[in-house]
């Protein structure tokens, strides 16, 4: 049968500590009982009307907490109803109320330990107590009960909130934490900034050795993610209840630029923190809270409140099979044989929290009360706390269970009896127990084992008189992929006063594409100023704190946000300036021809026999070679057009040259020959041209080979001169090597000028030496002045200047040499016969 004690609601100090005074709220009898400290009662704070500022405290029964009770009876009733676990065992349970007060804390469980009111923990007046566990709540009471029941070696199981310091400590090897770890907290918090996008938060935490365990792990995650804290205040409790702090810290928290903030600590130290902000209207703020303020109503109006529908993580969980019934059915009803709650007592409940003044129970209907109190008291999904309970006696059945049959296998003592049972003894079963409870999940005590909690995201939407609706609105599970472990539903969330859409909390705008941060000296890492990309470097998402370089082959967009593919560039025939310089080649050689065409038909005539027409030939050839090389430099580059390309260039080059040389040194021999007594050098004239060219142009060929042996050219790309352009190019391979083929070429064309200019004046009719010596002025002219300008140009404009130099070259040899015998050949023809030869000659005798 189970008896309960209810005190009356009151609404006064004095009442509450009279209530405070009352002994066990619960019990029943059973083979084994379990014992339960439950906060059945906590401080409601109400505001004056007349002065907000004055706040008195009234001691009430915290009806959300009466779901605690109700769990344990419901889990005690499932274990003594099913046959498979402590099928000859019964067990029975002692409720008490968790004293308000900590100088009061330890006086019912004195009271339980002796059996009588003298608080004498060595004296039991009960020698026949069968209480082998005992549950407590948060860690503020675990430690200093945990620190008594040690000396008994009774089971502790604590159904608050983990304690890491319980397990750090080493010294309570009695107490078994009901609840999951919340090593996971800290990630699970920053997830929720970063779906957000919130970098810039701020952080209220409670000064004790929790909250500095927390702290180190919120920091690490933070920095891990880049997020930053725009202030982090620890408070201890007398920094809270100290009023002169209320302007400070509320200036602390309206002059951050912060839209989000953090909340860490025990029920307590929440309800602290909501009374020191409770005289101020915060509006545009959200609040992000470790747990639920379940423990303390504020007595007033919270539609317009600082603290509405803040996002709350809570242990995940799935709902007890039969909790709502077991509240309909069992607790409830007022048929219930148990009679749980009487319809008196709900009916106080009832008036006492819809009207200022009840003195007239007969006017409340119970009908009427009983439907309120379902739907607005009792949640009808069981709390976090409600089912570590439940956990918890589950736990103990279950070790209980493992006991019984280890004495089982055991004999019986000398007198025949069974063993009996120690409290002692449960820790080794308790230590190893691993069990599945009633709604499919894990339950394991052994803190090594135990797993990462998952939470779900809650929002509590605050209502007058301090009621409130609890909305899931998200959750977040630590054993999922990265990146997937936070969901949330955002249709479901609503945003505290003051903000109408999805809020934003940054220290400075994010940087854009095209931009990168640069950080502020002195200031977080969330403050920074936004910086365009150098050149050829973009960012193509937001806030990068580096630039990313192109490849070599892409060049950056002008907005600097993506790497765009460089278009090829060589000096392509299709090209206007390559194809005028393919028409100025062609022309060229075609000129060339017609000149060696009009030689060759006046092959009989004194101005083409004059100056050795076989050379004039080969001149001619030479040139017209020189021209249709420079068709090699056009088009798209390739292994044996860049090979060809300065190989070609130099051979032909230096045949043209040497075979002006040849026509030089011709003319130096036939006047040098004319002498008397020189008839000894008259061979000279027929075979010293004929080896010049060979012998020069073999030398040319020996530089060229050398050249391709060694370090041959090579088809290379420029992707840096140009902007957006990869220049497709020949690489010479060995500039050296290029070089002293071009110096080689200067050095003939240095000695022919230099013969030339010394036969300039010798008495002739057709002397070329004077065009000779201008053809090598105007061609050392144009390498001198190549050099410099092919050095300092790049690209497709260096190969046309190149192109250009060995026409402007070619041309100028053709034009100096030979355009005065077409002239004479092709107007004048009058000038090219014997006897205008003759003519010439007497004159200049007479």
């Amino acid at each position: 049968m189970l008896l309960l004690q209810h005190p009356q609601v009151v609404s006064s100090s004095e009442d509450g500590r009279r209530i405070c005074r009352e002994k066990s709220v619960a019990h029943r009898r059973g083979n084994v009982v379990i014992a339960g400290f439950f906060p059945l009662y906590s401080w409601e704070f109400v505001w004056n009307i007349n002065d907000p500022d004055e706040q008195r405290q009234s001691l009430q029964i915290n009806l959300q907490k009466y779901q605690l009770l109700l769990t344990f009876v419901l889990a005690v009733e499932e274990i003594n109803k099913n046959a498979h676990l402590l099928p000859n065992m019964t067990l029975g349970f002692e409720i008490y109320n968790e004293k308000v007060k900590d100088t009061d804390m330890l006086e019912n469980l004195l009271i339980w330990l002796s059996g009588m009111n003298t608080n004498s923990p060595n004296y039991n007046c009960r020698r026949d107590s069968k209480a082998l566990a005992v549950l407590t709540g948060t860690s503020t009471t675990s430690v200093p009960i945990g620190t008594l029941l040690d000396l008994y070696k009774l089971p502790q199981f604590t159904f608050g909130t983990f304690d890491p310091l319980l397990n750090v400590l080493g010294i309570f090897s009695t107490v078994y934490q009901m609840a999951a770890k919340d090593s996971a907290l800290a990630l699970a918090m920053v997830s929720l900034m970063l779906h957000f996008s919130w970098t810039w938060v701020g952080l209220f935490i409670t000064e004790d050795d929790y909250g500095v365990w927390f702290l180190s792990e919120l920091r690490e995650e933070l920095y891990k993610n880049g997020v930053c804290l725009s202030f982090e205040t620890m408070i201890t409790y007398t920094e809270l209840a100290d009023l002169s702090n209320d302007l400070w810290m509320h200036r602390q928290l309206m002059e951050s630029s912060t839209n989000v903030i953090i909340i860490y600590g025990d029920s307590k130290f929440l309800l602290s923190v909501i009374l020191k902000f409770g005289h101020f209207l915060i509006t545009g703020k959200v609040w992000v809270m470790n747990s639920p303020y379940d423990d303390v109503t504020i007595g007033r109006y919270f539609l317009l409140d600082s603290f509405h529908a803040p996002l709350i993580f809570s242990h995940h969980h799935r709902n007890t099979y039969g909790f709502t019934n077991y509240i309909l059915t069992d607790t409830l009803s007022k048929n219930s044989g148990y009679n749980s709650l009487p319809k008196s007592w709900i009916q106080s409940v009832y008036c006492l929290l819809i009207k200022s003044d009840c003195r007239d129970l007969g006017h409340c209907s119970y009908n009427a009360t009983l439907d309120w109190l379902l739907r607005h008291i009792f949640d009808m999904t069981m709390s976090e706390e409600s089912y570590n309970i439940y956990n918890a006696v589950y736990a103990l059945a279950h070790a209980l269970h493992q006991m019984c049959l280890c004495h089982m296998e055991e004999p019986p003592v000398h007198n025949g009896k069974p063993r009996a049972f120690l409290s002692s003894q449960l820790h080794h079963f308790l230590k190893k127990i691993q069990f599945i409870n009633p709604v499919g999940d894990q339950v394991v005590l052994n803190e090594e084992r135990k797993l990462e909690a998952e939470y779900d995201i809650m929002s509590f939407w605050n209502f007058p008189r301090g009621l409130g609706q609890t909305v899931k609105v998200g959750k977040f599970s630590p054993f999922r992929p990265h990146g997937q472990q936070l969901i949330l539903f955002e249709n479901l969330i609503e945003w505290p006063i003051g903000i109408t859409k999805t809020p934003q909390s940054v220290c400075s705008e994010s940087c854009g594409p095209g931009f990168r941060k640069a950080s502020l000296e002195g200031n977080a890492t969330c403050c920074f100023d936004c910086t365009p990309c150098p050149e050829n470097e973009i960012s193509n998402v937001t806030d990068m704190v580096q630039c990313v370089r192109c490849t070599d082959h892409q060049f950056a967009s002008t907005q600097r946000n993506q790497c765009l593919m460089k278009s090829e560039s060589f000096l392509a025939y299709e090209d206007p300036l390559g194809m005028a310089l393919a028409c100025m080649a062609l022309c060229c050689s075609a000129l060339t021809a017609a000149v060696l065409w009009v030689f060759i038909k006046h092959q009989d005539t004194p101005i083409v026999k004059a100056n050795n027409r076989i050379l004039s030939y080969t001149l001619l050839i030479s040139l017209i070679c020189c021209f249709l090389c420079s068709l090699l430099f056009l088009g798209r580059p390739h292994t044996v057009t860049c090979i060809l390309q300065h190989t070609t260039f130099g051979v032909v080059f230096t045949m043209a040259v040497s075979t002006a040389l040849a026509k030089t040194i011709t003319v130096v021999l036939a006047f040098t020959l004319t002498t008397p007594g020189r008839g000894t050098r008259k061979r000279l004239v027929s075979w010293v041209p004929n080896l010049i060219i060979p012998i020069c142009t073999l030398i040319q060929l020996t530089l060229c080979g050398l050249w391709l042996v060694t370090t041959p050219p090579f088809v290379d790309t420029d992707v840096h001169s140009e902007h957006g352009h990869v220049i497709i190019l020949c690489n010479m391979g060995s500039l050296t090597a290029f070089h002293c083929v071009l110096g080689y070429l200067g050095a003939l064309a240095l000695a022919s000028f230099m013969v030339a200019f010394m036969a300039r004046n010798l008495p002739d009719t057709f002397n070329e030496a004077k065009f000779l010596t201008f053809s090598m002025l105007v061609f050392c002219s144009v390498w001198l002045t190549f050099l410099p300008v092919y050095h300092s140009s790049k690209g497709k404009v260096m190969v046309a200047v190149e192109v250009f130099s060995i026409l402007a070259s070619s041309a100028g040899l053709l034009g100096c040499i030979f355009a005065p015998k077409c002239y004479i050949i092709l107007i004048r023809p009058e000038r090219n016969s014997l006897s205008r030869i003759r003519e010439r000659s007497s004159t200049q005798k007479d």
